[in-house]
């Protein structure tokens, strides 16, 4: 093999302190060198395939094109080879040596300026460094090449420090071998044994499985007997599902492929195979799944899909390609015009990645309202294993709010074994009735059995039961939905009387009410100050003395415990007493304030009164040994 003289280039100064950064505090993956060489070797490849198509000469007929690791113990080197389209010389003073062309002081020093590696590692990512990742296990790397169509290759050589060497070298096959001269396995840098052919098929089988050229090594074997023998492996699957088309993959690759990924063993709910083309090309496959994760609701709980650049790894969990709400999709996506050191905090800057993601929430939204409309019990299983999350969106995605409230499925008072969604609700409301009225509470039972409940049940409205923790907040929020407001019914005024307008009965019933507890209303409004803004007669009780609502406008007791225990610091917001004006307990509290207005007793009924009220409602006591005490002295001087 003839070689001309040898050149050697000095690294620019700015390039030469990058190139540390990147060998010795960068990366904390060392494992990703292995990565970034087999990527530049499929890019070398595809480029090869890409130019043939014009110029058939390149590639000879019956040429495998692949790419092949080979391990040299005694000399401590581990080769990664392809015979892909190959560089010339002035292709490697261009791409190799130099590591960025423009900005690099820039990036330098913002750097230094950074605290952490993390930082570092993401302004790493703005730039094509890959290359030399391989420095972090190698104290010496020699390439050599020769580019498709040409006679003569190239070889370079560099320690990565200050300079490296470059001389033309004949006789070399198209394509491209670059050499790694291994660091001492007990070096400071403790790096694990990249000659292991476990470890080498490990990196493969993590980063590059999906990446459509065989990745090759010769393997030895030995047999019982102590022979040897010598096979030639391919490490990899190369089969990316989600860059097939979807006529060509079946059912049992889809679940096998889930199963991969989502480490779950029953079949996914729905599969989502997509293709987008254009300005930015990506594919995407991805499944929401039948059950929920056992960590969905915890703070661990990692989002977001797994990403891919050409069919190369680069991170699990990438929250910038899906909203939390929709932590529980699995799958992936195969981006074609990123970096392969693209950071977390570059992605979720980039214009195009933001549109990727609003393109892939509507089309698992879409596929659970397709759910929804023709596979009805389907579509209750994935609400019912993830109503709560997708709930999560009507806070957080104002963009997708009303597909997400078409979505919603709640039980109400209708029927006590079906959900219901707001749809349905609309279809069903009484005529007249202008609002969607819901209760929120810990649990069913505690809903329906709710004071806040009596009158609503006694006139047959409808009232949604609303029992995530979640629906606190986004039922406050959301205004309408289809033009009828959402109204809790421990809130606000509640007016259901169906009496026809102007009828002087019932008007004259309502005037002598009023009339007839003009006294005792503001004194229990002052006597109870401490507890309530306001004390009022009821419209929504039939059977219960009271019950404690808010403003239309207030939060509510369990969203103000939610946010207290978020460590928010919240002004106490009082409430206000409803009394049921027919009740015998209040009738007789009536009559015996107007005969006796100082009675001290008076004001002790009135604790209980607002106590038990709090706790029909499931709120906790002020003061348990209190009330407690003032209830048994109570009874006992009736017995």
């Amino acid at each position: 093999m003839g070689s001309s003289s040898v050149e050697t280039l000095e690294y620019q100064a700015e390039t030469r302190q990058l190139m540390r950064l990147v060998i010795h505090s960068i990366y904390s993956n060392k494992d990703i060198f292995l990565r970034e060489l087999i990527s530049n070797a499929s890019d070398a490849l595809d480029k090869l395939r890409l130019e043939s198509l014009t110029d058939s000469s390149l590639v000879e007929d019956g040429t495998d094109l692949h790419i092949s690791l080979e391990v040299d113990k005694d000399a401590r080197t581990l080769t990664v080879t392809d015979n892909g389209i190959g560089m010339s010389r002035d292709d490697l003073v261009d791409l190799i040596g130099t590591i960025a062309k423009s900005g690099t002081a820039d990036l330098l020093a913002k750097i230094k300026e950074s605290k952490d590696a993390a930082t570092a590692e993401n302004l790493i990512g703005q730039f094509g460094v890959g290359f030399y990742s391989a420095f972090m296990v190698a104290d010496k790397v020699t390439l050599r090449t020769r580019r498709a169509g040409t006679d003569s290759g190239t070889e370079w050589e560099s320690d990565g420090e200050g300079a490296y060497t470059i001389q033309a070298v004949d006789g070399l096959p198209v394509g491209t071998s670059v050499t790694l001269h291994l660091k001492a396995a007990d070096s400071e840098d403790g790096l694990a044994d990249y000659l292991s052919e476990s470890k080498i098929r490990q990196i493969v089988k993590h980063y590059s499985d999906f990446i459509r050229w065989p990745i090759r090594m010769t393997t030895e074997h030995t047999d019982a007997e102590g022979a040897t023998t010598r096979d030639i492996d391919t490490l990899n699957s190369m089969k990316a599902l989600w860059a097939r088309p979807r006529t060509e993959v079946t059912e049992d690759e889809y679940r096998e492929f889930y199963q991969q990924i989502s480490h779950d063993w029953l079949a996914p709910a729905e599969t989502i195979h997509m293709r987008a083309e254009g300005t930015f090309e990506y594919e995407a496959l991805l499944f929401i799944p039948s059950q929920t994760p056992f960590d969905l609701y915890t703070r661990e709980t990692k989002g977001g899909v797994q990403l891919y650049v050409k069919r190369v790894f680069i991170m699990d969990d990438c929250e910038a390609l899906m909203p939390n709400y929709l932590r529980f999709v699995k799958g992936v996506v195969d981006a074609h015009d990123l970096s392969l050191n693209v950071s977390r905090e570059i992605l979720q800057q980039d214009r195009q990645i933001r549109g990727v993601r609003r393109r892939l929430t509507k089309k698992v939204l879409g596929a659970i309202k397709d759910m929804q409309s023709k596979d009805a019990e389907r579509y209750a299983n994935v609400w019912a294993q993830f109503g709560r999350a997708l709930k999560e969106g009507l806070i957080e995605d104002t963009d997708n709010a009303e597909t997400l409230l078409e979505l919603v499925s709640a039980a109400s008072t209708q029927d006590a074994e079906k959900t219901t969604t707001l749809r349905e609700y609309v279809e069903r409301m009484k005529d007249g009735q202008d609002a969607i009225y819901y209760l929120t509470g810990e649990t069913r039972a505690m809903v329906e059995n709710s004071p806040h409940m009596e009158a609503f049940a006694a006139k047959g409205y409808e009232v949604l039961i609303l029992t995530d923790p979640v629906d606190e907040v986004w039922a406050d929020q959301v205004p309408d939905f289809d033009g009828h407001r959402l109204q809790s019914i421990a809130k606000g005024q509640v007016d259901l009387d169906d009496s026809a307008a102007g009828d002087k009965e019932a008007d004259a019933d309502k005037a002598q009410r009023e009339q007839d507890f003009a006294a005792l209303l503001p004194w229990l409004t002052t006597a109870l100050s401490e507890q309530v803004k306001e004390v009022r007669l009821s419209s929504r009780l039939t059977t219960s003395a009271a019950c404690i609502v808010g403003d239309a406008h207030d939060m509510t007791p369990t969203l103000e415990k939610m946010y207290r225990a978020m460590g928010q610091q919240l002004s106490t917001v009082k409430r206000i007493l409803e009394l049921n004006a027919a009740h015998p307990l209040i009738t007789t509290l009536r009559t015996a304030h107007d005969a006796d207005p100082a009675n001290p007793a008076l004001a002790e009924i009135a604790e209980l009164i607002y106590g038990s009220a709090l706790l029909a409602e499931g709120g906790d006591l002020p003061d348990p040994a209190r009330f407690t005490r003032l209830l048994t002295d109570r009874l006992t001087s009736t017995l």
